[in-house]
């Protein structure tokens, strides 16, 4: 297994504390706590993209750049980059950018996105979001892995020729897919032959690996070797301490504060408690113990050869806390037991 640390960049109060980050102090957080992945060990840092309060990810790729100057080793990835609402032109650029300056680090991923809002901020139409993500996603497929493409489309202009520069840093940059609700992503993944990434973040296991068992019946069914089928997944928070009883009372300010968000309120999560979300959700809260046989049983589940964790929230100090804990005494146990292929 492999391991990610993510952030949407949220920017709320700290519900202990109730300090209040400023833009610009929050950003340099983010940087900071890429670092601190990276000197743990973690395999990855990855940057996701919303277009409104309390989120500060509207441009991921300035991000990840920033961090890529903080950085040597830690793979990059967007979590994920809203393709259904951007120009696969830009995105190509952008992104090839962003993988030459990290001589190669970049993971992108896409998807549709997980916040109406963006829809009408970019002037599109909310029920066709599927369609927009279908026809960016090869449009932009198509310019990162040809030259002078000719292509016509309803969602953008024509192109006549074109090859975006610069290229990126590898010949076949990675392009994972981000999956929550539907079908329509993990059709395309398995469509083209990528990985998939599911979120696994506010509903029970069982929504989820549906999505995954459709991801790889569809992959055999397009003529892809089943043994290539990549999946990662998230999680839905996460908080190790030495005892269970310590995560969960240290965990709960976060995750009611969270849960109060219009953007938790929108995913409809089932679970009414954080105890709820602990015991049948997918939240990594409790004992290093509990979390090395949780992610076990999800794997058992999913098959997931990365996974990913998000300690939003957290003051820096806490935060480090948390992650040298995960890192220390969860990383070293989950890998020995369920080895992984990718990023070797």
């Amino acid at each position: 297994m492999k391991f990610a640390v993510f952030t949407l960049v949220a920017n709320l109060p700290n519900p202990v504390t109730g300090e209040v980050l400023s833009p610009y102090d929050r950003l340099r957080d983010v940087v900071d706590a890429a670092v601190l992945t990276e000197e743990l060990g973690f395999d990855a840092y990855g940057v996701g993209e919303r277009h409104g309060a309390p989120f500060l990810s509207s441009s991921p790729a300035v991000v990840l750049a920033a961090v890529a100057e903080r950085t040597s080793r830690v793979r990059l990835l967007t979590t994920l980059t809203v393709i259904s609402v951007l120009d696969p032109v830009r995105v190509a650029e952008e992104y090839a950018t962003l993988d030459q300056l990290s001589a190669g680090r970049l993971e992108l991923m896409v998807g549709k996105g997980n916040d109406p809002r963006h829809f009408p901020l970019f002037g599109l139409e909310e029920e066709r979001q599927w369609e927009y993500q279908e026809e960016k996603f090869e449009l932009l497929r198509r310019l990162w892995h040809e030259e002078d493409v000719t292509w016509s489309g309803r969602f953008r202009p024509p192109l006549a020729e074109v090859t975006t520069q610069p290229r990126p840093f590898r010949a076949r940059p990675h392009i994972w897919h981000g999956s929550a609700t539907s079908t329509e992503s993990t059709e395309l993944a398995a469509k083209w032959g990528d990985p998939l990434f599911t979120a696994n973040g506010f509903h029970p296991m069982a929504k989820y690996a549906a999505l995954i068992d459709h991801y790889r019946e569809r992959w055999e069914a397009y003529g892809h070797d089943p043994r290539d089928a990549v999946v990662g997944s998230g999680a839905g928070g996460c908080y190790v301490a030495r005892t269970s009883q310590e995560a969960r009372q240290r965990f709960q300010p976060y995750w009611d504060a969270f849960s109060r968000t219009a953007a938790a309120q929108h995913n409809h999560s089932p679970f009414a408690s954080l105890e709820d979300t602990i015991e049948r959700g997918p939240a990594l809260v409790g004992s290093p113990a509990q979390i090395v046989d949780k992610i076990g049983r999800y794997h058992e589940a999913y098959g997931h050869q990365v996974q990913a964790l998000g300690v939003e929230g957290l003051a820096a100090d806490e935060r480090r806390g948390v992650l040298e804990l995960f890192a220390s005494d969860v990383v070293p146990h989950v890998a020995a037991r369920l080895p992984s292929a990718v990023w070797s």
